[in-house]
């Protein structure tokens, strides 16, 4: 693992879909950071609107792809990952999503918080509209999280963490060619757990709480509140995540999966349409525990022969990564 240089690549990722006025907030946030970041590559997920042309317009020097069909959060990371380690020789991936809108410092601040032995990712503080702390993006110190990694982290202004969000996380490239890039068939929810975690493990993630993003969600709340039909992603992603991630360790994931049980409790209860949730829970308890995830070659080959060829250029460097994606661990 080579440290990295003194003035990084940072290559951001925002993966746009059907929300091209939000769109344009992040794209002259990136703009505007007084730490510059080197690339933006925009991946529009198949939106029915015109994103991609105005990533194109907003940001004349963007890399933007437009996916032939909408693979979800997972498989625009994954795309969008590939790209920027591939046709852009990333040192830092700086990952969003398209309603993530970056303060000016966040870049420079995130960077900052990230500098120290073994710290390879970092994730904003993440508020909404009014100012608050978003509740669907709050932070929770890392579990047998170390005294000398807990003073770091503190000298440094930051929290030690075990995981991060795809709402503004920035990562190391080189552990990210190590490791693997975000699971494209995990679709949404979930992704950047696994990935997160996978990337985290043995090494140090913080949170970062002088890099401020806002998170325009059209409410404020967190995502066990209601969910629906997408409870299935929920429920699924999450059993893929505990039976065959390499994220967790075994007593990781026994600590997990009990505060699995205490959300998925806490959604039933909370909800106002039981049976949805009840037919979603069936749904992916049976797919989650008779299938797997598949490799991100396969999952994403119905995006053509370009998008398969750099997916594939950027699993080569992963053990088992090409052929079996994610593998229990």
């Amino acid at each position: 693992m080579t440290e990295p240089t003194s003035v990084p690549r940072v290559v951001a990722v925002v993966v746009a879909w059907n929300r091209r006025d939000l769109l344009i907030e992040v794209l002259e946030g990136l703009l505007s950071q007084t730490v510059p970041v080197t690339e933006i590559v925009v991946i529009d997920n198949a939106s029915d609107d015109d994103s991609a042309e105005v990533a194109r317009t907003r940001a004349p020097n963007a890399d933007v792809l437009t996916l032939s069909h909408n693979t979800g959060g997972a498989g625009g990371f994954a795309v969008g990952a590939a790209r920027a380690l591939t046709d852009h020789n990333a040192d830092w991936l700086w990952l969003m999503d398209d309603d993530t809108i970056p303060t000016p410092t966040a870049l420079e601040e995130l960077l900052r918080g990230a500098e120290g032995e073994r710290v390879v990712l970092a994730g904003s503080r993440v508020v909404w509209t009014d100012g608050q702390d978003h509740p669907m993006n709050t932070p929770r110190e890392k579990p047998f999280v170390t005294r000398a990694e807990r003073a770091a982290a503190a000298h440094a202004g930051t929290l030690a963490v075990r995981s991060s969000s795809f709402v503004s996380m920035l990562v190391r490239a080189d552990i990210v060619r190590e490791r693997g890039l975000p699971i494209a068939d995990y679709f949404i929810w979930n992704d950047d757990f696994e990935f997160s975690t996978r990337i985290l493990r043995g090494m140090r993630g913080r949170y970062v709480p002088a890099s401020v993003v806002v998170h325009k969600t059209k409410k404020l709340g967190s995502t066990d509140v209601d969910p629906g039909e997408r409870f299935y992603y929920e429920v699924r992603n999450k059993l893929w995540m505990l039976l065959h991630s390499r994220g967790l360790n075994p007593g990781e994931k026994v600590l997990y999966f009990g505060s699995t049980l205490r959300r998925w409790l806490r959604t039933f209860r909370r909800s106002e349409n039981r049976a949805v949730l009840r037919a979603a829970f069936r749904r992916g308890l049976r797919d989650g525990l008779s299938t797997r995830p598949q490799p991100n070659t396969v999952a994403l080959a119905r995006l053509g022969a370009q998008v398969a060829e750099t997916v594939r250029m950027a699993a080569a460097a992963v053990p088992g990564e090409a052929e079996g994606g994610s593998s229990a661990g």
